[in-house]
């Protein structure tokens, strides 16, 4: 898992609490990170205090490949607000660790027209260390 590099595009800041600090910080250390119950091993998403499925309240944090797949995606070319500059891709991406795993997210590094449903993607990570978030964002993989 990488860091992008370069000028970042102005982004709308989530707020980071005890609760999704892992999530907001794990691409400091290059890692996606969910919160996993120890009781049946199910990943939670978004963050919760107690497992819908096995009702346990034993919940750790665990980091993830980083690999997903493109569910669903539009291209943007609405200029909605300045320094979020169009064309850009707004996706959901489907983690294999889990079925109902997802996250959405943008597909960068890539032609925005040249993003297929089922196309395999990896995290990258955009530095804000000043607010203390590092977002996930996907792009195409590139190796093995």
């Amino acid at each position: 898992m990488s860091t992008t590099t370069g000028e970042s595009p102005f982004r709308i800041m989530p707020a980071v609490t005890d609760r999704n600090r892992h999530f907001w910080t794990g691409g400091k250390d290059g890692e996606l990170r969910f919160q996993r119950c120890k009781g049946c091993g199910y990943f939670l998403h978004p963050p919760a205090v107690i497992c819908p499925k096995c009702w346990s309240k034993d919940i750790g944090i665990e980091a993830v490949s980083g690999r997903a797949e493109v569910l669903t995606f539009s291209v943007n070319v609405q200029n909605w607000m300045p320094g979020l500059e169009p064309p850009f891709v707004l996706a959901i991406v489907g983690l294999p660790e889990q079925d109902d795993l997802r996250l959405t997210t943008n597909i960068v590094n890539c032609d925005p027209y040249e993003v297929t449903i089922g196309m395999p993607v990896q995290v990258i990570f955009e530095p804000h260390p000043d607010q203390e978030v590092w977002l996930p964002l996907f792009e195409p993989v590139t190796k093995p």
